[in-house]
């Protein structure tokens, strides 16, 4: 299974990085669910803190591009094998910044590649 980090994590039911949580749990994938306020949800714990010696195999964001700004170092340190752009979270500068690094992105939902078995 690929270990995930959700970048923009939310309890609320109606989100789809809170979707993504539970999809993701179903098919077995360990997640790290990181957001703004640190918080139980249901099963998920969500952290507001950035994961300490932790390896993912991908990252799964969930924020728009200015959101995404006070991450760039942490991501491209991380090294993921991947990167999800989900829809709304799209950003041709950070985009520049993992293709540099040769680490893989793609815009697309999460939730779309589980259900039709492309995660």
């Amino acid at each position: 299974m690929k270990n995930t980090l959700i970048l923009g994590a939310s309890c609320n039911s109606s989100r789809y990085s809170n979707k993504a949580m539970h999809l993701l749990n179903d098919y077995d994938h360990q997640t790290y669910c990181l957001g703004a306020h640190e918080t139980q949800c249901r099963k998920f714990k969500i952290s507001n803190r950035w994961p300490q010696n932790e390896n993912f195999h991908t990252v799964s964001i969930y924020l728009n591009a200015i959101n995404q700004e006070m991450y760039y170092d942490l991501l491209l340190q991380l090294k993921p094998n991947r990167v999800i752009f989900n829809p709304g979270s799209e950003n041709e500068t950070l985009y520049a910044l993992l293709s540099n690094e040769a680490i893989y992105y793609i815009e697309a939902c999460t939730l779309v590649m589980l259900r039709t078995g492309v995660y």
